[in-house]
């Protein structure tokens, strides 16, 4: 069935969004803050951990300094690398069907996400999303070269605009209050969604918020029978 959409391009956040690696990430921080002699943080405890780089967590979270973060940073992604990017990753119920759909309908679509894009990458092969994506976009290794959210997003809509893609009308779809900041910061309006690692005031300053992907899809695309 046609359909229309108020965006002429889809950016989409990773952890918390359309996948939930948390499992993975609480077992590698536990190692890695362990090893620091830092204590480890509890499943509870992990919306302050999942969606921000690892490098400001280190340092917002356990009060590490610039350098000890970085050390940190590299300490857990070896761990990530060692054990494959993908273990114990999974799509949130319903999301692939909509990014599937949305490529369908000739929506392009993009990655902006925290995490390091050879991880993003991985992720999206892994479970099938990459066909569908014009660009995948994550931050680089190191967390400081690429790592705000905002730049991040605008280098989502640089490669997008670089393939021909309208970038006139973006929206991104992310968890957390930094994807909120961050579109705000690129001038990119957000759709919240509120199944990730979220507390309920990070919603503040998104366009919109959404309990489940049905009432995303609805946001995101509107029917249109006639095929106007």
């Amino acid at each position: 069935m046609p359909v229309r959409s108020p965006f002429s391009c889809v950016l989409w956040d990773v952890d918390g969004t359309l996948v939930d690696a948390s499992e993975g990430i609480l077992r590698r921080l536990t190692i890695t803050l362990e090893h620091f002699g830092r204590r480890a943080p509890t499943r509870g405890e992990l919306s302050h951990w999942i969606g921000p780089p690892m490098f400001e967590s280190f340092q917002a979270n356990v009060g590490m300094t610039p350098e000890e973060a970085t050390t940190a940073v590299a300490f857990y992604r070896t761990l990530n690398k060692s054990e494959g990017y993908t273990v114990s990753a999974r799509l949130y119920p319903g999301v692939a069907d909509l990014v599937h759909e949305l490529h369908e309908a000739g929506m392009p679509q993009s990655t902006a996400s925290s995490k390091p894009e050879v991880q993003v990458v991985a992720l999206m092969d892994h479970f099938g999303l990459a066909p569908d994506l014009e660009a995948i976009v994550g931050a680089t290794l190191d967390e400081r070269t690429l790592s705000s959210k905002a730049d991040i997003v605008r280098e989502a809509l640089r490669r997008l605009a670089a393939t021909g893609v309208d970038v006139s009308r973006p929206v991104l779809i992310g968890d957390r209050h930094h994807d909120v900041e961050g579109g705000a910061d690129a001038g990119v309006p957000v759709i919240f969604v509120r199944w990730g690692f979220s507390w309920p005031h990070e919603a503040e300053g998104a366009q919109a918020a959404v309990d489940d992907v049905a009432q995303l899809r609805a946001l995101l695309i509107v029917d249109d029978p006639a095929g106007a």
